[in-house]
């Protein structure tokens, strides 16, 4: 089988289940494993690389009213390599190839591939996306289903015995300031926490500085979504000049974090369950260990710096 993949989630999911042999083509974007970044790009992107975030979110806003995307696909390419199996979403409006226009190319191939698409809106919905990928390809999956069902579960487990659950506020934008959205509230629960400003199951949206502040959080989970952590550290200096930022109870206490949100929590695939784990082990390090080779949260000063003795690297 020769299948594309056009989300970075979707390769991470097809790499999951053994089949990455198969992969002949992915997105711009995909990047773990380390190995696919050899593959053919089938998309570009139309957000300029200096771009702020500022920038990003009305390009954003603009390209929503017209029904556009911020991503084309590469169709040359796609036909070069005659898949046989394309998957793609539907979930978000803006961060994939637009669901007509591969609908539309994949009718015009002459390869006829089949179309694949995830919209998981919950964890166990990410993990059923494995389930799908996988009867898709007439594979077995069990096994890489079930262990990220059951380290999910010993999460939640140990949660449960947590008496004092913090007040969390995690954040996936900050110019202007978006609560966090599908699977990401339920994250937080699942660590011991409880999200004061997203809802399980819907999409983020945006929020005034206002309403975070009258939502007195008291851990802050910055996860920029498609930031990594150096770029989101970019923009975390705009904090400082938030009225009331120094007041919010996160901030008074250096309760303030960074995290990986390009790789860990805005990609609904097996780094999911890591996501959990490490927001687990931030929430609650005395309850929740950080397995080996997942990166800790970054904490951040009241005044937006990095602590001394902390580097990004």
């Amino acid at each position: 089988m020769r299948i594309v993949s056009l989300l970075p989630s979707a390769t991470e999911i097809i790499c999951a289940l053994g089949l990455e042999d198969q992969l002949v083509g992915v997105t711009h974007e995909c990047d773990y494993p380390q190995t696919v970044r050899d593959l053919p790009k089938v998309t570009h992107t139309l957000i300029p690389e200096d771009a702020s975030s500022g920038e990003i979110d009305q390009l954003v806003r603009e390209r929503l009213q017209h029904e556009k995307a911020l991503y084309a696909l590469n169709r040359e390419i796609l036909e070069d390599l005659q898949p046989n199996l394309i998957v793609t979403q539907a979930l978000c409006d803006v961060c994939a190839v637009a669901e007509s226009e591969v609908e539309a190319v994949a009718r015009e191939l002459s390869s006829q591939p089949q179309l694949v698409n995830l919209e998981p809106q919950t964890l166990e919905e990410v993990i059923a996306c494995l389930r799908d990928v996988a009867a898709a390809t007439a594979i077995e999956q069990q096994n890489v289903a079930a262990e990220l069902q059951a380290r999910a579960d010993a999460i939640s487990q140990r949660s449960n015995n947590i008496a004092v659950k913090p007040r969390v506020a995690l954040l996936e934008w900050l110019d202007p300031p978006f609560s966090s959205g599908h699977w990401t509230p339920e994250l937080v629960r699942l660590a011991g926490g409880r999200e004061m400003l997203g809802e399980e199951g819907k999409a983020s949206r945006s929020l005034t500085w206002d309403e975070v502040i009258a939502a007195e959080p008291e851990v802050i989970v910055i996860a920029c979504c498609g930031f990594d952590i150096e770029r989101t550290l970019q923009d975390i200096p705009l904090l400082a000049s938030v009225s009331g930022w120094r007041e919010i109870p996160a901030v008074r206490n250096g309760e303030v974090f960074v995290v990986d949100g390009s790789q860990y929590f805005s990609r609904p695939g097996p780094r999911l369950v890591d996501s959990l784990e490490i927001l687990a082990h931030t929430l609650h390090p005395d309850i929740h260990p950080l397995p080996n080779g997942l990166p800790e949260a970054i904490r951040i000063g009241e005044d937006c710096y990095l602590p001394a003795n902390k580097s990004i690297s």
